[in-house]
C-alpha cells in the first residue's frame, strides 16, 4: 500500500494522508530519505504510526512543531499511544501539548546538566496504571532521545496522565463563566513577588502553558478521596510557601469560577510554583 506524504520532518518521520479527511504521523529509519510532500511510502516500511484522529490533534500538532523538535513530539505521541492502546486509557487532547512541553524542558535540562529529580511525592499505590504508563514512558523517552533520565521522572510524567485522564467522575461547573485564568494567576504571583525572570524563565513559561488548559481541567475535575488529601498535607509539611500561594490560586479559581481546585491539580501548582520560586533563591523566604 502507497501512502502520499502532506509533510515530511526528517529522515525518518513524515505526516501522510490516509484518507480525505484522516492524517497520520508515520516513523520508520530512512522512511523519508530524498522524499517531499506528495511523494508515495510503502506502508511496509512503517515502524510506527501515530493516528491524528481529530481536528483539535491536528492543531495540536501544527502547534507543537513550531516550538518542540520533531523527535520530542512522536515520543510523545508514542507513550500516548501507549496508554490508549495498553490500558485503553482514555486523555484530554491538550496532553500532547503539556507532556511534549515538559519532556523538552527535562531534555534540555538533562543535556545542560541541570536536570533535578522530581519532587512529587510518590502515588503509585493509587494510581498504578498511571505509574504504569509513566515507567513505560520513561523507556520511551530515554531510548528515543538517548538520555538517561532516573525513575523519579516517573512521577512527573504519571501526573500528566493523572490530570489529563478523562474518565473520572467530574464535578459539574457553570460553563457561562468566562475567566482569563493566565491573568488571574499572574496577579496572584505579582501579590506575592513572583516575576518571570532570566532565571526562573523556563519553569514560568511552562506553568503559563499548563494554564491554557486549566478550563478543559476544570470541567472534568474529579472528587477528591483520603489518599489526595495526604498528599495536600505532605506538600503543605514540605513546601508551606508554594502550598499558600496554590491555596491562593485556588481561593481565586473558585471566586471566579464556582468551582475549587481538587488535591491532584493543586499538587500540580504547587510543583509550577516551587520550581519558579526555586530559580530565583526565594523558597527559603517563604
Amino acid at each position: 500500500m502507497q501512502l502520499t506524504i502532506k509533510q515530511v520532518f526528517n529522515n525518518n518521520s513524515a505526516i501522510v494522508d490516509l484518507d480525505s479527511s484522516q492524517k497520520a504521523i508515520v516513523k520508520g529509519k530512512g522512511i523519508a530519505f530524498n522524499k517531499s510532500k506528495g511523494s508515495k511510502i510503502d506502508s511496509s516500511k512503517i515502524e510506527k504510526i501515530f493516528y491524528l484522529d481529530t481536528v483539535d490533534s491536528q492543531k495540536n500538532l501544527y502547534f507543537l512543531l513550531k516550538d518542540i523538535p520533531i523527535d520530542v513530539v512522536t515520543t510523545t505521541y508514542e507513550i500516548v499511544d501507549y496508554a490508549r492502546k495498553q490500558f485503553n486509557y482514555s486523555v484530554e487532547d491538550y496532553i500532547y501539548i503539556t507532556l511534549s512541553d515538559h519532556i523538552y524542558g527535562a531534555y534540555k535540562r538533562y543535556m545542560e546538566g541541570d536536570y533535578q529529580p522530581s519532587h512529587i511525592p510518590d502515588m503509585s499505590d493509587k494510581y498504578i496504571e498511571e505509574y504504569l504508563i509513566a515507567s513505560a514512558g520513561v523507556n520511551i523517552i530515554n531510548q528515543n532521545l538517548k538520555i538517561n533520565l532516573p525513575s523519579s521522572e516517573i512521577r512527573n510524567i504519571a501526573l500528566h496522565f493523572i490530570n489529563a485522564h478523562t474518565n473520572a467522575e467530574t464535578t459539574a461547573v457553570d460553563l457561562t463563566k468566562k475567566v482569563d485564568f493566565t491573568k488571574l494567576i499572574k496577579r496572584v504571583l505579582l501579590r506575592n513577588n513572583i516575576f518571570r525572570t532570566k532565571s526562573n524563565r523556563n519553569y514560568y513559561d511552562r506553568f503559563m502553558v499548563h494554564l491554557q488548559y486549566l478550563e478543559q481541567r476544570l470541567n472534568n475535575m474529579s472528587a477528591d478521596t483520603k489518599f489526595d488529601r495526604k498528599f495536600e498535607l505532605e506538600m503543605e509539611r514540605d513546601y508551606p510557601g508554594s502550598t499558600s500561594i496554590a491555596k491562593q490560586v485556588s481561593a481565586e479559581i473558585k471566586k471566579a469560577r464556582g468551582v475549587e481546585l481538587n488535591n491532584k491539580e493543586l499538587l500540580y501548582f504547587i510543583i509550577h510554583i516551587q520550581r519558579i520560586t526555586q530559580e530565583d533563591g526565594l523558597n527559603d523566604a517563604r
